[in-house]
């Protein structure tokens, strides 16, 4: 029996589960990830040390919130952990475990989660698109990961889509996560409600009155109970996403987009489906991409990590 230790690392907490050689899940717990290198370090071996009393582990697959060297052994840089510059993740589980290690930027992880055993199943070539905060994404080229000639690709919120648009965090203006993400769910309400009190009542109802406490998941129960204000703003922020997808598609053309993420919902993905043909490029003349929804939540990332090791425990 090859039993698999993955771990799913963010910038607050650290998931693990052990799965077995058909990726059903043994074991899963959770640990906080702490603020010190020497922190973040501990927490993951003591997680690995708890997986190999556990059971025979064969290999070990990471999800990490961060940009992954070519070798996917080294942290290049991560925003959300500011300690890992140039960090060897792998090589300091290996040192201390002898078992192989394999990491992956967390998009990536939970991109091949849906392609592999998800929404993406049976597509060629996928583009996953992750809503939240803002909009990451993962690439699946002819069956296989693409991570770029720096592994900087998939960074698909950072499309330019508004030529001097609204400012991002990253630095340039204008990107698509800033019109299509939970973020820009909860900018277009708070700006309607201010403009129009009345016209955002119900907003206003389910916040005590303070537009300040509007957030993506408001905007969503909102329009889930029939809201005009909020199924306008869905309809803008789908428009958007469509014409972000339509703009992937003018370069890689895949044959599945899967949405996946806090404000992926069934109202977007609708809209979204509406908006994708009206930017396409050719739109008549071609066949157009399914859109469909994510198969897996917050586990994709631990799920992806775990197939990928188990792939590289069978090379």
């Amino acid at each position: 029996m090859v039993n698999i230790f993955a771990l799913d690392i963010g910038g607050t907490k650290i998931a693990c589960g052990i799965y077995d050689e058909n990726l059903n899940l043994i074991r899963e717990w959770k640990v906080p990830t702490g603020k010190s290198l020497s922190d973040i370090e501990g927490a993951v071996l003591k997680s690995c040390r708890r997986a190999c009393e556990e059971v025979e582990i064969a290999a070990v697959g990471i999800s990490a919130a961060g940009n992954i060297k070519p070798d996917r052994r080294t942290i290049a840089f991560s925003t959300n952990i500011p300690c890992w510059i140039d960090y060897p993740l792998a090589e300091i589980i290996e040192d201390e475990f002898k078992i192989p290690v394999i990491v992956e930027n967390d998009a990536n992880a939970a991109g091949w989660a849906e392609f592999a055993h998800g929404s993406g199943q049976g597509s060629c070539n996928m583009v996953m698109v992750t809503l939240g905060t803002g909009m990451g994404g993962a690439l699946v080229l002819n069956k296989e990961l693409y991570r770029g000639s720096f592994g900087m690709a998939g960074e698909i919120g950072h499309l330019p889509m508004v030529s001097s648009g609204l400012p991002c965090g990253c630095g340039l203006f204008g990107c698509a996560e800033k019109y299509a993400s939970g973020t820009a769910l909860e900018t277009l309400a708070k700006q309607a409600v201010r403009r129009d009190p009345d016209t955002g009542a119900k907003l206003l109802e389910m916040t005590g009155g303070d537009p300040e406490k509007i957030t993506g998941s408001t905007v969503f129960a909102a329009a889930e109970a029939g809201d005009e204000l909020s199924l306008s703003i869905f309809k803008e922020t789908g428009a958007w996403l469509g014409k972000t997808l339509a703009a992937i598609s003018a370069v890689l053309d895949p044959d599945t987009y899967v949405l996946g993420g806090s404000a992926a919902t069934p109202l977007l993905l609708s809209e979204a489906r509406l908006s994708y043909p009206k930017f396409l490029q050719a739109s008549s003349f071609r066949p157009h991409a399914e859109i469909k929804l994510a198969k897996f939540s917050g586990d994709a990332g631990l799920i992806g990590a775990a197939d990928l090791a188990l792939r590289k425990v069978r090379e």
